[in-house]
């Protein structure tokens, strides 16, 4: 029983590297794959079909992809607002090379460039360049694509393979405007017109997209709308080694609600759903792509695996028929940005969900919540940190209470303990039986020190991912040199004053009796230093405050003990 908080110690390092490597496993970075590799081989290959969920039979005729020649535009529309920097190729309107102004790849840090001037060193180059999200790049390419299928013995619609024709080539929001609209159109010069328009807003990251069809033919069309996302996997940026968080596809439907479809699930079996509503997306740490077609309507959601490592998640309505001389809208939202919960969750139901806290989320949301309650009031993400870590505190102030306690009773008949040790020596089972004695007649529970731990770290592990998930945290200034939450500590004083507070917090608890786990438990303070010297900012600041506070706690119970001797 003495040995009850040595092996919840080990046990939670384990489960420590266990997590960091099943990390590595699952979300770490896949075999290289060559500029080559990448290349489209076919471009018609990516559209709705067969394999990837063909529309069922609707309406007079079975529906099919017609795909219309593909060609070379050569021109590209450049459309620039707030917050976004993107690119319209007029072959399909193909939403390409989007950049997130708001959010720069890099940030300066003004303490640590004195620091490297006060020495004489050279300063460190910066990537202030914003995010790009879409990229037309083969080794990072990612896509938004969107178009029509006609059905069978329905005239040939536009695809994201045929070429628009455009009215200029640059957008620009004005400081006067709210709103642009970048209108494209084809038609088959039969009667069948389309225009693809799409729309722009002051402050968002969501882009409107609408699909008219003017039928002026003799003929009624019959056709549906696909949109979809195609990317190739996802390269973790550098500088956060320790942190591996999910990247890959998502579809969110009223069945099954939020559920991932990693590039493997992609290769190894198509998705073929159909729901009312939902979304499909391609996230990433921090930031997320989504189709959001109408909340009331009836699509299928599909995946595609393409030759040279190319995955496609998306979704296709069901088939409309264009009367002669009518008109048909079909209308789509995408969303391109940072994955802020409060705007998601106004944007689609459960888009929010991208902030993935997998099993935990229960837990995980209300503490998200309190972090953002409280930025309200004090406007700092590292005070925020810190009240929530005081909430926390609180909350669980009884079970810490009894926690250390227990402990310091421990601590109280500790050098007893020691005797009965060297007393019986030679008779482990004697030894036992006494210190259970010894227990009773102190009223010590020898595992009161470790249950409300255990109670506890299921929101430990919450505030965890909260942390690490939370894209308002990126870049976030605290105070001082701590410029960054999301980034480690540029001089190492965080993890260095954690493990301080830890070899304190240690002191104060009653040290194993047995020589060797006394030896190894004094390596810990020094182990966990060097294992969060590469951890956030910000979680290194929750774990020092925390450590921090406990120790005010336990000292003022076991001084209160030692006192009423």
């Amino acid at each position: 029983m003495d040995n009850i908080r040595f092996i919840l110690v080990v046990t939670f390092a384990m489960l420590l590297y266990m997590l960091y490597d099943a990390w590595q496993i699952d979300y770490g970075p896949k075999r290289e794959i060559s500029v080559a590799q990448q290349m489209p081989q076919d471009l018609k290959e990516d559209l709705p079909t067969a394999t990837g969920g063909e529309p069922q039979p609707e309406s007079r005729a079975e529906a099919k992809p017609i795909v219309t020649e593909v060609t070379e535009s050569g021109a590209i529309i450049s459309v620039t607002t707030d917050v976004l920097a993107l690119e319209i190729d007029p072959k399909g309107g193909t939403i390409r090379n989007l950049d997130l102004l708001k959010y720069p790849r890099e940030k300066e840090n003004t303490a640590v460039e004195w620091v490297w001037n006060l020495f004489g060193f050279s300063k460190p180059e910066k990537d202030l360049s914003p995010i790009r999200l879409f990229d037309s790049n083969p080794e990072r390419l990612f896509l938004a694509q969107s178009g029509l299928i006609a059905a069978e013995g329905s005239a040939n619609a536009p695809t994201h393979h045929t070429v628009f024709n455009f009215e200029k080539d640059q957008y620009l929001l004005g400081d006067d405007q709210d709103t642009i609209t970048v209108p494209l159109t084809w038609t088959d010069n039969q009667g069948l017109t389309v225009t693809k328009t799409l729309t722009f807003k002051r402050g968002s990251y969501t882009i409107g997209v609408n699909q008219t069809v003017s039928n002026d033919s003799t003929q009624p069309w019959t056709g549906r709308q696909y949109k979809q996302l195609l990317r190739v996997p996802y390269k973790e940026e550098a500088g956060h080694t320790f942190i591996r968080t999910y990247a890959g596809g998502v579809v969110y439907t009223e069945e099954n609600k939020y559920q991932k479809v990693s590039f493997d699930d992609m290769a190894s079996d198509k998705l073929n759903v159909k729901t009312t509503g939902g979304w499909s997306a391609m996230i990433q740490h921090y930031f997320a792509a989504a189709w959001i077609p109408p909340k009331d309507q009836e699509n299928t959601f599909y995946t595609k695996d393409l030759k040279d490592w190319r995955y496609v998640i998306g979704s296709y309505s069901p088939a409309f028929t264009v009367e002669p001389n009518s008109d048909m809208e079909f209308s789509a939202q995408l969303f391109a940005g940072p994955k802020i919960q409060p705007m998601m969750e106004e944007i689609a139901k459960g888009l929010e969900l991208t902030v993935d806290y997998a099993w935990l989320t229960i837990i995980a949301k209300p503490i998200y919540w309190l972090l953002n309650q409280i930025h309200g009031f004090v406007g700092n993400w590292g005070l925020s940190i810190i009240g929530v870590t005081l909430f926390i505190k609180l909350l669980f102030f009884k079970l810490s209470q009894t926690s250390f306690r227990s402990m310091a009773k421990m601590r109280k008949i500790q050098p007893r303990l020691k005797e009965l040790q060297e007393r019986f020596a030679d008779d482990r089972q004697r030894f036992n039986k006494e210190m259970m004695d010894m227990y009773k007649r102190e009223k010590v529970n020898p595992l009161g020190g470790c249950l409300p731990i255990l109670v506890q770290i299921p929101v430990f592990i919450s505030l965890y991912w909260v942390l690490v998930e939370t894209v308002e945290l990126r870049q976030a200034p605290f105070a001082l040199w701590m410029q960054d939450l999301s980034a480690q500590d540029p001089f190492f004083i965080l993890p260095i004053l954690m493990g301080i507070t830890m070899k304190i917090q240690q002191s104060l608890n009653p040290a194993p009796i047995d020589p060797l786990q006394a030896k190894i438990m004094k390596m810990f303070p020094i182990v966990f230093t060097v294992f969060f010297l590469f951890f956030p900012a910000g979680l290194v600041l929750y774990w020092v405050v925390n450590n921090t506070l406990s120790i005010i706690q336990q000292w003022y119970i076991t001084k209160n003990l030692e006192d009423a001797k």
